[in-house]
């Protein structure tokens, strides 16, 4: 016959069954976990993952509300996405595998800026700005923020070069291998050049508007991202963000522009994400 024992001593029971090998393991699968995690949201891809735990949320809700119809299309659905996601995520997968094999899966690629290198990179690049404009040296350069732009990168030249003016002087000159792609600019590095970037679908824009700009605009919708724009026809300074764009800057505009984006540089750590984690679900509650 089973003893009913006291919840305090069936705690006591339970930990007592704890070893140290299994805080070890789970510490490890945490670790694993965010690592992946970080990984994803260094990419767009982080929004196929969201969509993926719609549907598992769907299907349980429609099991709960016994919605058998509804059930049925929700599994079929999740039975094909997993045959799909070797093909979905084959970037992904082959990120993850490459840095496992060079040793840098526990290791972040992202640089936390101080006040003074923040501002060094903002005046380094609106100098370059105002050098293209006054020559009409065609540029796009992509400032990383939050989400991270690999996949996009991966599509250039890696360059992982500290930031200056002529630099990307050089990159941009023309005639130059890689002047017609863009830059990606990750803290104080200009990470990859000679990138390819989606175009714009939308409809009824300006006719003044070539290719760079509809890249910059294109990008914009798909990340939160910041884009300079240097026009190889006029020289007119421009920055696309969330769709839209901001033309006809000035050096001061721009440098106002670029100053809170590169001042408000996160490192992503573990403990930087569970605090921010902690922050979200405190204003929730």
């Amino acid at each position: 016959m089973a003893v009913d024992l006291p919840f305090p001593e069936k705690v006591a029971g339970l930990i007592s069954t704890i070893r140290p090998s299994d805080i070890l393991e789970i510490i490890l699968v945490a670790i694993i976990l965010y690592k992946l995690y970080a990984m994803l949201e260094g990419t767009r891809a982080i929004t196929l993952v969201k969509g993926i735990l719609v549907l598992f949320s769907a299907n349980l809700f429609c099991n709960i509300l016994q919605l058998n119809l509804l059930s049925w299309l929700f599994e079929k659905i999740i039975t094909w996405m997993f045959v799909l996601l070797p093909i979905i995520f084959q970037p992904e997968i082959r990120r993850t595998l490459e840095r496992l094999g060079q040793g840098r899966f526990l290791f972040d690629e992202r640089i936390s800026l101080d006040a003074l290198e923040a501002k060094r990179v903002v005046d380094e690049i609106v100098k370059a700005a105002k050098a293209m404009s006054a020559s009409k040296t065609g540029a796009l350069l992509v400032i990383e923020r939050e989400m991270g732009l690999n996949d996009v990168a991966d599509t250039g030249i890696k360059l992982d070069a500290v930031i200056t003016s002529e630099l990307i002087l050089n990159i941009f000159f023309v005639n130059t291998p890689l002047h017609d792609g863009a830059a990606i600019i990750r803290g104080n590095k200009l990470y990859s050049a000679g990138c390819l970037l989606p175009l714009t679908e939308k409809k009824g824009l300006s006719k003044e508007l070539g290719t760079r700009h509809r890249a910059a605009i294109g990008i914009s919708e798909q990340c939160d991202a910041l884009i300079l724009v240097v026009s190889e026809e006029t020289g007119t300074i421009s920055v696309a963000e969330n769709g839209r764009l901001m033309r006809h800057l000035d050096g001061d505009t721009l440098n106002s522009v670029l100053r809170p984006v590169f001042n408000n540089s996160n490192k992503h750590n573990l403990i930087d994400f569970i605090m921010r984690w902690r922050a979200s679900n405190a204003g929730t509650n």
